[in-house]
């Protein structure tokens, strides 16, 4: 017994032995890293006094404190900032939907603003901004080595007053001007109608007006055409769509969602991670969806695009999307500032990241450059002429008047698509695709 008892006790020995060879090293590992912050921090402080003491001209100590910070955050990544007391109460206006500017959400690439998306009926949008531009100049004053906050803080200005930037576009040779009047933007977030027998849901952005507009838009259109058997299915149009709160996302995917997994985030620590799933409850009530996506479609875009397609709940259509699949949390700092900091990146239902990548659509369709008035009175004079429109054809007798009528509401509704096929070839496609769901399902019994 006494030789047990004494092994055990050499065992335990041992094990104490052995942890504080392997506690020791590490412990000093971290007094030593320890040691190089506070040497970091006391080398910031030199820096700054020397600034303050010494520099050409006097400086705004808090200017420059907050300059420090600011670029501390910008050196993570492109979505993390400092915000400051003005900033912070913009961004807090801003989503609930109405602010003064261009109109347009913007990222830094390459030392220049690039334009994420123009916000639908925004002087931006009006001017011709498209998603993809990279902005160079602000009246002539250049943006390269700016930080993302200063040039947006260039591009702000009284409402009514005119800037005028400079846009370098793919498949432009040279830089060209844009002049745009500021105004005060009032975001609609959903535009609903009807195509047809398609209803249309155009999502601009997503504040806390989103799903409310979302779910009384679609439930006027549904009751405008009689009913939900009256309509063919749903085009969700997030195209040019920057996104926005987190939230409104959840509650957009899981309108049209009975369950699932929508989103799930997860960060530097995995306990910290979150799942969102979906509640029992489908807006369309098992109507086909076809989701719109584009180069400029971002962020909260992109987490309603892929839940629905990893459900197999919608057909997106369109072009690969932004590829932002990062997750920002606004943190509240002392003096009424802020800190944007990306905490986690968020994964669609069949663990995708979409970070950098973005959501590919089910079908590739490319939106078409507008045609010049010569090239449309070219198209129209190669139309040929039919038999209807020479002289003394035969009349056709064999149909009935009510037959005729029939044939003539059909030829104006296929005239109906095909002239929004001109305006809008990507929305024109979403419907047809909905026109040929209708077409194959099975006739009630």
């Amino acid at each position: 017994m006494k030789k047990f008892v004494m092994a055990a006790l050499g065992g335990t020995l041992a094990g104490i032995v052995a942890t504080t060879q392997i506690a020791g090293p590490l412990v000093a590992q971290e007094a030593k890293n320890n040691a190089s912050v506070y040497e970091q921090l006391d080398l910031f402080g030199d820096i700054f006094e020397r600034i303050r003491a010494q520099y050409v001209e006097e400086v705004d100590e808090g200017e420059l404190i907050e300059a420090a910070i600011d670029g501390m955050l910008t050196s993570l990544d492109p979505h993390s900032s400092y915000l400051s007391p003005d900033d912070a109460a913009q961004m807090r206006v801003q989503t609930r939907g109405e602010f003064g500017g261009l109109g347009i959400e913007v990222t830094q690439e390459e030392g220049f603003v690039k334009v994420v998306s123009p916000i639908d009926g925004t002087p931006a949008d009006e001017a011709g901004v498209e998603a993809g531009d990279f902005i160079t100049h602000v009246d002539g004053e250049s943006l390269l080595g700016l930080t993302l906050d200063k040039a947006v803080e260039l591009m702000r200005g009284p409402v009514g007053s005119e800037i005028i930037i400079t846009v370098v576009r793919e498949g432009e040779q040279e830089p060209f001007d844009v002049s745009i009047i500021r105004d005060t933007i009032k975001l609609t977030a959903v535009r609903a109608r009807t195509e047809g027998t398609s209803v249309v849901l155009r999502v601009t952005t997503f504040n806390d007006q989103t799903y409310p507009n979302l779910k009384s838009g679609l439930e006027e259109q549904i009751e405008e055409a009689g009913g939900i058997d009256s309509v063919n299915g749903i085009v969700l149009d997030l195209r040019n769509n920057p996104g926005g709160l987190l939230t409104q996302a959840i509650k957009v995917s899981d309108a049209f969602l009975d369950e699932g997994e929508i989103v799930s985030t997860r960060g530097r620590d995995p306990a910290d991670g979150d799942r969102f799933n979906a509640e029992v409850g489908d807006l369309a009530q098992g109507k086909p969806i076809v989701v719109l996506i584009n180069g400029g479609s971002a962020s909260a875009s992109e987490i309603v695009a892929g839940a629905l397609q990893d459900h197999r709940r919608a057909i997106v259509v369109g072009t690969k999307s932004f590829g932002k699949g990062s997750v920002q949390t606004v943190m509240p700092l002392r003096g009424d500032g802020a800190m944007r900091l990306t905490t986690a990146r968020y994964y669609t239902p069949s663990g995708r990241s979409i970070q950098a990548l973005g959501v590919s659509p089910d079908i590739v369709v490319e939106q078409p450059r507008r045609a010049t008035t010569e090239e449309e009175e070219e198209e129209n004079n190669r139309r040929s002429r039919s038999e209807a429109d020479l002289r003394g054809s035969l009349n056709n007798d064999s149909l009935s008047e009510d037959e005729i009528r029939q044939i003539e509401e059909d030829r104006a509704k296929a005239e109906a698509t095909a002239e929004l096929r001109e305006q809008d070839y990507q929305l024109a496609y979403a419907i047809d695709i909905l026109k040929g769901l209708s077409a194959l399902a099975p006739a009630d019994k």
